[in-house]
């Protein structure tokens, strides 16, 4: 299981803003996934995706790394922020957008 943490530890550290989700930014296989990927799109922010799909001990490892039981999973400048429905609501009430200006976070959709 180390060497998933390390990995996952890797791609947050390697990347401002990452998602681990079920399948690919281009074709995502989960409407939860869908739904976080269009946010990010929409606001113009670039991610860096992970298919949890491709490895069965990541799509678990995630879950235990950030004690979250669900996927997908943002994590930004580090900080794990949420999965769909907090992600969804933050931009919603326009917190995710304010969110992404404190952590310098550049979106090309401002």
């Amino acid at each position: 299981m180390s060497d998933i943490n390390d990995i996952i530890t890797s791609e947050i550290a390697d990347n401002d803003v990452v998602l681990f989700m079920k399948g690919t930014p281009i074709f995502p296989q989960c409407g939860f996934s869908s739904q976080v990927v269009q946010i990010l799109s929409y606001l113009g922010v670039s991610f860096k995706g992970v298919n949890v799909l491709d490895n069965d001990e990541l799509r678990e490892g995630i879950k235990t790394f950030s004690n979250w039981p669900t996927i997908p999973q943002l994590y930004v400048k580090g900080e794990f922020l949420g999965g769909c429905d907090i992600i969804r609501e933050m931009f919603e009430e326009d917190e995710l957008r304010e969110f992404f200006t404190e952590n310098g976070i550049e979106m090309i959709n401002t």
